[in-house]
């Protein structure tokens, strides 16, 4: 897996990031610099995290799973993907809650929330010899990143659709998908 791989994976990850930054951006009145800072740090930070738990899972089942490792890491991205543009095409009109206190238990369960999908994704770095440490800091750097813009330009998108964000998201993991399964039946 290359820095280009790597890097659309992370942008993929980070949409949800993107999402919860936004909507905490629409309400968030005052402080915002430092909620911004707050929510980027919660959601990098997971998404840093959890590929590496991810990636050390899949090492330990790996000899069992050796023969058949392109095909989960196909159908996992193929997953993944169908679930966030069915997420999209849902369409939920109702805006949940959101606390404006940004309580340290809050961010934990925020970036834990927004990362689930990079420990499932950690596990597929494996199957893709891909160096777990430097794609995990891609991934919560472009997270970070993201999580930052979105908070912070929640003004100017407001009133673009999340779902054209989710749906590009999907795409792009199943496009990931397909390119693990080419590369191992076809050129490897």
């Amino acid at each position: 897996m290359n820095f280009i791989d790597v890097f659309f994976l992370a942008l993929a990850l980070s949409v949800d990031a993107f999402v919860v930054s936004f909507s905490y951006g629409l309400i968030i009145k005052k402080g915002k610099g430092k909620a911004a800072l707050k929510l980027a740090t919660a959601t990098g930070l997971g998404q840093f995290v959890m590929p590496v738990l991810g990636w050390y899972g899949a090492r330990s089942i790996y000899r069992h799973i050796e023969a058949i490792d392109h095909w989960i890491a196909f159908f996992v991205f193929l997953v993944l993907g169908i679930k966030i543009i069915g997420e999209a095409f849902k369409g939920c009109d109702c805006q949940p809650k959101l606390s404006k206190l940004l309580s340290l238990k809050l961010l934990f369960v925020i970036g834990i929330a927004t990362s689930i999908d990079a420990f499932v994704s950690g596990s597929m770095l494996y199957f893709m010899k891909a160096p777990v440490w430097s794609a995990s800091a891609v991934i919560g750097i472009v997270t970070f990143i993201n999580a930052s813009l979105g908070f912070n330009f929640c003004r100017i998108f407001k009133n673009c659709p999340i779902k054209y964000l989710e749906l590009s998201s999907g795409i792009i993991l199943i496009c990931l998908g397909v390119k693990v399964l080419y590369e191992h039946l076809y050129l490897g």
